[in-house]
């Protein structure tokens, strides 16, 4: 009788477990939810988007108004979600730490997968892909092979923080790297002569060297470390990783994303809409 009574305790016990466990499941699940970015969207009624400022991914037009592909892909977004969007332009160097302080709610803005930003946030699935190419001097490296490029008698100029700055430095570590805050400003060093190249993601390379054809050469049809562009999200928040990259699928096989990225990549439709 009273072996009886204990596995009769024991089974309730059990019971009372298996009753617990899916609703403690379900309080984390529901905490979880609470704290997603998400639901600070669908409650404020507005996306806000970190960017930086880099030609085609996001610019300026002749009215000052920000285009590009980061804004086609923003826009739609925010649209698919029923909400309104606000854009962050945002310095490259300073794009992650103001996603982490919660200046903005996801940092869309053709940012490379990298081990080394992983640790500090998730990406999502890549939207979109590119490689980087050298652009150079015309008259300053005539007849140089890639391996002449790493020399301490060549200057390279870069984008601080930049994915091309670090590529650089790994790549041809006996060079010279001038740091600057924004992409034109490394081409301008190139096209005065003070730097004999710079590096970016094409099409921005071959963009330039048609804009100024006397001066500026694609030297290599090799792509440098061809990778994925994905949005960029603080950690742990699964459910927005979760949505954003069931996003990019459906937007990815509708051949919307391609067709924006052509658009803005391949073309250059656009070209008179911006300055000079």
């Amino acid at each position: 009788m009273t072996m009886t009574r204990r596995l009769f305790g024991a089974a309730l016990g059990v019971a009372a477990a298996m009753t617990a466990l899916p609703a403690a499941a379900q309080s984390a699940a529901q905490q979880l939810a609470s704290e997603s970015v998400l639901t600070t969207i669908q409650e404020e009624g507005v996306i806000r988007i970190g960017l930086s400022i880099f030609t085609p991914w996001s610019m300026r037009d002749v009215n000052g108004d920000l285009i590009g592909f980061e804004l086609d892909v923003g826009r739609a977004l925010a649209e698919d979600m029923g909400v309104e969007v606000e854009f962050v332009p945002t310095a490259w160097d300073g794009i992650i730490p103001a996603l982490l302080a919660g200046n903005f709610d996801v940092i869309i803005s053709g940012m490379s997968i990298t081990p080394q930003r992983n640790l500090t946030v998730n990406f999502t699935d890549p939207y979109a892909y590119s490689g980087m190419a050298i652009l150079a001097n015309a008259s300053m490296t005539e007849g140089m092979t890639m391996d002449d490029y790493n020399s301490p008698d060549i200057t390279f100029a870069a984008r601080r923080g930049a994915t091309p700055a670090t590529v650089i430095a790994n790549r041809f570590p006996e060079a010279e790297l001038l740091l600057f805050d924004e992409d034109g400003a490394a081409t301008q060093e190139v096209l005065n002569g003070n730097a004999h190249a710079t590096m970016a993601s094409q099409p921005t390379p071959d963009r330039e060297a048609r804009q100024y054809p006397d001066v500026l050469t694609v030297p290599f049809d090799e792509l440098i470390d061809p990778t994925g562009e994905a949005f960029a999200v603080r950690k742990g928040d699964p459910d927005a990783m979760n949505f954003f990259n069931n996003w990019i699928a459906a937007r990815t096989r509708s051949g919307w994303l391609e067709e924006r990225h052509d658009y803005w990549f391949v073309g250059n439709e656009w070209a008179d809409q911006v300055p000079e």
